[in-house]
């Protein structure tokens, strides 16, 4: 059977790749470790690939990639958001699939693998959380997007018309777990890596200074979302920066003086969180003394 192979580095990856025979489907997973749908999606992945099984030359060929640790493989994909899935042969892109949809995944696998043997069984996961998570004590972002004076709106700032392809309750839904998806979540024209504005330029910068590890998402990468969080949020301009599900403003609350105290609490209060779900993670038996034990 295939297994998933995780890639450590770029050199790694490239040999991979060249030394691909071109018969050979590519089945590129791209992930973070912090983000709870990559967790799921890698297991989908797994069982998926025990289905299919190994051959000479490879039918397939199942690479995990550490969207933050390797960017620049991430920026050749496009990859805007984690879990992000690519498959491809010769060289070439079939098809992505954006989020953790695990039926769409399949099928798309399944479409292209031409043969796989056997199916996976469902995995059944949480809707659609197309969420990227980034450690800012990293390597600093890209500083290349073109700085814009004033605030700046959306030509349809006062809009709120929602597309037709997801329904209202179904969006506030998904943008209720969107919003709580990381402790710190980063709504943001482009990404971390190559903002699309100014003031996402400006926050992003902010947050790294302040060494705190945050969730993003691209909203022009998803227009539903883009126009719902206007209304979701009653806040009609991004970037939006959310700490524990709730809204603290955009660039212009977020760097008032006054604010810097209690955004900092809430920042320190969020690094906690993820420190604990990181411990719980790592050692089943964290939570072991607290346990209430039956008579």
């Amino acid at each position: 059977m295939s297994k998933i192979l995780e890639v450590t580095s770029e050199d790694e990856f490239n040999t991979h790749v060249t030394t691909l025979d071109p018969t050979t489907l590519l089945v590129l997973s791209f992930h973070t470790p912090w983000a709870a749908p990559c967790a799921q999606m890698n297991t989908v992945l797994a069982t998926l690939a025990a289905s299919y099984p190994a051959t000479t030359p490879p039918r397939t060929l199942w690479l995990s990639v550490n969207a933050e640790e390797l960017p620049d493989v991430s920026d050749a994909y496009d990859v805007t958001a984690v879990p992000f899935l690519v498959l491809a042969r010769a060289g070439a892109t079939l098809e992505t699939v954006s989020g953790s949809d695990a039926g769409k995944v399949r099928a798309a696998i399944e479409r292209h693998a031409a043969g796989g043997e056997g199916k996976a069984e469902d995995v059944v996961i949480p809707p659609k959380q197309d969420v990227t998570y980034r450690d800012t004590t990293g390597p600093a972002p890209r500083a290349d997007a073109a700085g814009v004076a004033g605030e700046e709106k959306d030509a349809d700032a006062n809009g709120t018309a929602v597309a037709s392809g997801e329904g209202k309750e179904d969006l506030n839904k998904r943008l209720g777990e969107l919003v709580k998806a990381a402790p710190v979540m980063l709504f943001m024209k482009g990404t971390p890596s190559a903002p699309q504005c100014g003031f996402s330029r400006q926050l992003v910068a902010l947050l790294r200074e302040n060494s705190v590890r945050y969730g993003f998402f691209n909203i022009l990468a998803d227009d539903e979302v883009r126009q719902g969080l206007k209304e979701f949020a009653d806040w009609p301009t991004f970037p939006q920066l959310w700490v524990g599900g709730e809204l603290v403003g955009g660039l212009d609350i977020v760097s008032l003086p006054e604010m810097r105290l209690p955004l900092r609490g809430a920042l320190d209060w969020a690094n906690s969180m993820i420190q604990i779900k990181e411990e719980i993670a790592n050692d089943p038996d964290f939570l072991k003394e607290y346990a209430v034990v039956k008579a």
